[in-house]
């Protein structure tokens, strides 16, 4: 039987929700969530939850809502801590965002995975539109870099972003796989050079 706790405004517990929800879909899938679960887990019970949240598939949407916001954050914190973007501080921005994703145990794209593997165009559309300003986000990352004369004027951006995107959340997948056996920075340098090398302007 769940705990009963104290009354929290909605803001503090959809938090606690959508929390308790990330990790039970990390601990055992999208497909074995479920209301009552994420009740016990917050200590509250399943009435409780539907106050908040009309149901399992609005938890779902705002959890990638929050996703959406971390991985940005991500890229945003690290941009405004330079005011020139070169290819050495766009290689600091991702290490630092690996850095972040480490600390998160690499939620955020395993989440996202097992979300999209629920099947629900909606979410799927959601999913599909957090990916996409993610991207985006690197994009402008690059073009900045292309601006300031460190990249290559002739790469196909979007292109370039995109193969970003699939080297960080390749590699996340990877190390989740293997449970954390390696260190994502490490592996990350050697992939770099690799990417580096690319779109490097000579």
């Amino acid at each position: 039987m769940a705990k009963t706790m104290k009354k929290e405004n909605t803001e503090v517990r959809q938090k606690q929700i959508i929390e308790a929800a990330q990790k039970l879909i990390f601990k055992y899938g999208s497909e074995h969530l479920t209301v009552n679960k994420i009740a016990a887990m917050v200590g509250i019970s399943e009435a409780a939850i539907y106050r908040h949240f009309k149901n399992k598939k609005s938890i779902l949407s705002l959890l990638l809502s929050h996703i959406e916001k971390l991985l940005l954050s991500d890229i945003s914190q690290g941009k405004t801590r330079t005011k020139v973007v070169t290819l050495n501080t766009i290689n600091e921005i991702i290490q630092m965002h690996f850095s972040m994703i480490d600390m998160r145990k690499g939620l955020s794209f395993q989440v996202i995975a097992e979300i999209v593997s629920l099947g629900d165009r909606k979410l799927n559309k959601q999913a599909a539109q957090t990916i996409d300003k993610y991207i985006s986000s690197l994009v402008e990352l690059l073009s900045e870099g292309v601006r300031n004369g460190e990249i290559r004027k002739d790469i196909d951006i979007e292109a370039s972003a995109t193969l970003l995107f699939t080297l960080i959340q390749g590699l996340v997948n990877m190390w989740a796989l293997n449970d954390g056996g390696f260190k994502l920075i490490d592996r990350y340098n050697s992939l770099w050079q690799i990417y580096r090398e690319a779109i490097i302007q000579r």
